[in-house]
């Protein structure tokens, strides 16, 4: 750790921070970060949609009928809730299948957190320019606390979604909301008391929760700086502060401001919007898998084993070697190779819950194995600022019957940025997941039209209209 300034001075990194937030003039933003940034928004609007239909709906829909009805919408039904239940509900559906982006330098999953929030909040009128202007700044503020809170954050057991990225929606809501420097201040310090969320958790309902609570409490956090609530103002370099508390010998709080802005993170390094709706870590190995595929015949007749080599930490959220849920599923190297062998597709009704149990799947699973392997760091300078899902490479190789292999290397996997989604991608990924949450083809077309538009949308409530349904 560096340093340990007074804990309310002015001139610290977090009223830097919050200068920036406040600050910033919205011609600085490139034009391109607003193209990627509508790419990403789109992507969680239809995150969002698929969650709503989700396993987790029903315990959320059973907590949201103990509560009056609000002002804000809920995804995918025709609820709707206060604003702070409603970030949360809606965040906890965007995560809910672990299909939504990933910026890996949190790493986190930061647009679940800061989307609901925004769409929560924003005052009728407000142009879908706007949203996304306050959109871009808050994934440059999380995403450069994520740089210099290091990986070693994550890899204590944190998950990032919630602890990081809260911090991105409390600056994307103070700049939608217009406010101050010591209002934004103080909104972080409260959401420093609130930033929560435990790797144990992965495989379960509490995970995409992560990203629900996150939403809710950043929405709560710039409310009560608003409304004049007090709290450290110096809450990222303060003693017994953020960094102090969360970070590890390898942070370092001055960075956050280092770069703020220069580039932006939505263009450098880049979000990953996931092509497969299950955990980051997989992605590689699933491509691989895909890869031999398209090579030659496999099958469970074909087969006799699969293994999948990783670099040393790129199994740390892989937590589950014999799931049975399809949530335990989406965080499982062993049933990832075993759908490979059996069936190849890894959509969203390969992570239910009838995947892993299917016969097929149980017999494949003492086939397969996974490794990690020092080799795959190969020439990556600096492994350990990687996340599980970007360090070094992965390598696929199975091994057939008739006694020859096939072995891939993926470096990068589909849906990163140096494999982007494209538009008609993302056009039948929003149409599956609509699907999903029961919308008429129709319905859908509209939806995703409305969201690749949102910049020209002169009130972001018609954005908002489209994703929700005249029946829960």
């Amino acid at each position: 750790m560096h340093g340990r300034p007074h804990p309310d001075a002015s001139d610290g990194v977090t009223a830097k921070l919050a200068a920036f937030v406040v600050g910033l003039p919205a011609e600085a933003i490139p034009a391109a970060a607003f193209e990627k940034a509508a790419k990403c928004l789109v992507d969680t609007a239809a995150c969002m949609l698929a969650g709503a239909a989700s396993e987790e709906a029903e315990p959320l829909k059973r907590f949201l009928a103990a509560r009056a009805p609000g002002t804000a919408p809920i995804v995918g039904t025709s609820l709707s809730a206060d604003p702070v239940v409603a970030a949360l509900v809606n965040g906890t559906f965007g995560h809910a299948l672990d299909f939504d982006d990933v910026l890996s330098i949190m790493p986190a999953h930061p647009s679940t957190v800061i989307l609901p929030a925004l769409l929560a909040t924003a005052p009728a009128g407000t142009p879908g320019g706007a949203l996304m202007e306050a959109y871009v700044i808050g994934l440059e503020v999380g995403a450069k606390i994520g740089i210099a809170i290091g990986n070693g954050h994550y890899r204590r057991g944190w998950h990032a979604t919630g602890t990081l990225a809260i911090f991105s929606a409390v600056a994307a809501l103070g700049r939608l909301l217009g406010a101050d420097e010591r209002e934004m201040r103080t909104a972080f310090g409260i959401a420093a008391s609130m930033s929560s969320g435990l790797q144990c958790n992965f495989g379960t309902m509490t995970k995409p929760f992560h990203a629900g609570w996150a939403s809710h409490n950043a929405v709560t956090a710039i409310t009560l700086a608003k409304a004049g609530m007090t709290a450290a103002t110096a809450a990222f370099e303060a003693p017994s502060g953020f960094f102090s508390t969360y970070g590890t010998e390898r942070s370092d709080v001055a960075r956050i401001t280092e770069g703020l802005g220069a580039p932006f993170a939505l263009l450098e390094p880049g979000l990953a919007l996931k092509k497969y709706p299950c955990c980051y870590a997989l992605h590689r190995a699933i491509d691989g898998m895909l890869e031999i595929r398209r090579r030659r015949p496999v099958s469970p007749e074909t087969v006799k084993s699969v293994v999948c080599r990783v670099a040393p930490g790129a199994l740390r959220p892989l937590i589950h070697d014999d799931p049975r849920t399809g949530l335990e599923a989406k965080f499982s190297m062993d049933y990832t190779l075993a759908a490979g062998i059996l069936d190849g597709r890894f959509d969203l009704t390969a992570f239910s819950d009838e995947g892993p149990n299917r016969p097929g799947i149980r017999a494949l699973l003492p086939r397969v194995s996974k490794i990690e392997d020092p080799r795959c760091f190969g020439d990556d300078p600096d492994p350990a600022i990687r996340s599980a899902g970007t360090v070094g490479f992965v390598e696929v190789t199975v091994e057939f019957h008739d006694g020859t292999s096939e072995t891939v290397r993926i470096d990068r996997p589909s849906g990163s940025p140096q494999k982007e989604l494209s538009w008609d991608d993302l056009s039948e990924k929003f149409s599956d997941c609509a699907r999903e949450a029961g919308l008429s083809q129709d319905a859908a077309r509209d939806a995703f039209r409305t969201w690749r538009n949102l910049a020209a949308a002169a009130d972001v409530q018609s954005a908002i209209r489209v994703l929700t349904r005249s029946e829960a």
